[in-house]
């Protein structure tokens, strides 16, 4: 009877958990009167910007060269890393080989010299 788990009453159902949090209060006219206004000027600093951008005419009638010029570098880019990460490979795997090499003649070495005791376990 010690673990009956007896459901408590008072707890608020979970659709509820954040209502508490959240603002339902609504903006004052004039902050929002000032945000419109902010807004506006930062469109109007967009349009300027735009404006002083020359030659738009020419920079938008060689979008479609552009894009497939760096396409063509791109591809470019990626077979030139593979002739890298091969070449960068071949260093590492004959490195390897030679570290690996050395270590089985050294063992060899090793075995080779060593006096063996013969132990008889009866």
């Amino acid at each position: 009877m010690a673990d009956l788990n007896i459901p408590n009453l008072n707890i608020k159902s979970d659709k509820y958990i954040f209502k508490k949090k959240l603002k339902l209060r609504r903006k004052s006219k004039s902050r929002l009167f000032t945000e419109s206004f902010f807004l506006f000027i930062l469109s109007l600093l967009l349009v300027y910007i735009n404006y002083l951008i020359p030659n738009k005419n020419m920079l938008l009638q060689n979008l479609p060269s552009t894009f497939n010029k760096s396409f063509l570098l791109l591809i470019d880019l990626f077979s030139y890393l593979y002739q890298i990460f091969l070449v960068i490979f071949i260093f590492v795997s004959s490195f390897s080989a030679l570290i690996l090499m050395i270590g089985s003649f050294y063992r060899l070495f090793k075995v080779s010299r060593r006096k063996s005791k013969q132990i008889i376990y009866k």
